[in-house]
């Protein structure tokens, strides 16, 4: 099944809201690695604010100019010397980070956190990417897609859905508990679908962008939405007979969202800040420590979370892929990314062959 092709187009993000579309050769897998044709790719929130707008981050953690995208999903077309489990032919999701594989947070599974400067590097950040036809993927950072999941379902979980259950994880989630999500971007509903699925009866939902509070709302995955406002803290009490929410989670990074949460949390509840940038103003005493309050900080997920994810999103029948409202095609990724930058929408998704024509 090697390909054929030689040439292959790809996505480089060079700051000033644009994309760059080049012609390359297509790589070959070296020992440990493997040859994917990208099926989807979907757009994080992480690449607008510190890449497309402007490269933010700085030296190890920084873009280093190669070709986008960090939330892969494809089908492997070319195996390197030394792989010993995936084959020709299998479907796979890209854990986006590659750890060095031996310090202490990789052998946990949590290579975001790898402590080596030398070896960890993103998908999409120090190494190419998931904005190409094809992509070269250490085997190592690989996860299982299943039959029943589709290459955009498995995108998904490559950092979004991953993302949010590891702190949905952390706090725990059942149907004993009423959730408040602040910013309903795709981050924001990946959690309340994944709320819904693990019992969830009430859910609300805060955002600034109408669009995303009526997406919220048809997909069935909060019972209320609130436009962002003064007034948050006092409605989300009403809504639950003024006791306020067992668990809640930040997804928008917004310093008045974040204090929302915080507020809006009734005494002995969770708040999971998962929204990466910003800042929060508290006040310690009455916010969290007289009402008995955690505050927990959750970044990505783990390699064997991610893989539990997946067996479970088969299990409750979900499909993360739902909440994409935008699919594009390669040629198309300008658009794609403009689009996402809007916020006017729910995921995005730059896709090939067969995912280009879902819907």
């Amino acid at each position: 099944m090697q390909t054929s092709q030689e040439s292959m187009r790809a996505a480089y993000l060079p700051g000033n809201d644009k994309v760059e579309l080049r012609t390359l050769p297509v790589p070959r897998p070296a020992h440990g690695e493997v040859l994917l044709r990208v099926k989807a790719s979907t757009i994080c929130g992480s690449d607008i604010r510190c890449i497309y707008h402007e490269h933010l981050g700085k030296g190890p953690e920084g873009y280093q100019g190669v070709i986008a995208g960090h939330e892969p999903s494809g089908q492997i077309v070319e195996v390197g010397p030394g792989c010993r489990r995936f084959a020709v032919g299998d479907r796979v999701i890209v854990y986006h980070i590659s750890g060095c594989g031996v310090c202490n947070d990789c052998r946990r599974g949590y290579m975001i956190s790898c402590t080596s400067e030398k070896y960890r590097r993103a998908y999409g950040w120090q190494r190419d990417g998931g904005m190409a036809d094809f992509m070269i993927a250490e085997e190592k950072d690989l996860i299982a897609l299943p039959d029943e999941l589709s290459y955009a379902d498995g995108a998904q979980v490559a950092c979004g859905f991953g993302t949010v259950y590891e702190a949905i994880e952390k706090v725990g989630v059942s149907g004993n508990h009423a959730v408040l999500i602040t910013g309903l971007g795709p981050v924001g509903l990946a959690a309340a679908a994944l709320c819904r699925k693990l019992g969830a009866q009430q859910i609300i939902g805060i955002d600034v962008v109408t669009e995303r509070l009526e997406l919220a709302q048809s997909l069935g995955l909060c019972d209320s939405v609130l436009k962002s406002g003064p007034d948050n803290v006092v409605a989300v009490r009403e809504l639950t007979h003024n006791y306020g929410v067992e668990r809640a989670f930040d997804c928008s990074a917004n310093a008045a969202a974040r204090a929302t949460a915080i507020r809006a949390t009734r005494k002995w509840g969770r708040i999971a800040f998962v929204g990466e940038g910003g800042t929060v103003e508290f006040n310690p005493s009455p916010d969290v420590i007289h009402d008995q309050k955690t505050i927990y900080g959750s970044w990505v997920t783990s390699t064997w979370l991610m893989d539990e994810l997946v067996e479970r999103l088969v299990r409750w029948n979900l499909h993360p892929a739902d909440i994409i409202t935008h699919r594009f095609g390669l040629e198309k990724a300008a658009d794609a990314y403009a689009l996402m930058a809007s916020g006017k929408c729910g995921k995005v998704a730059v896709c090939s062959d067969e995912e280009l024509t879902l819907k």
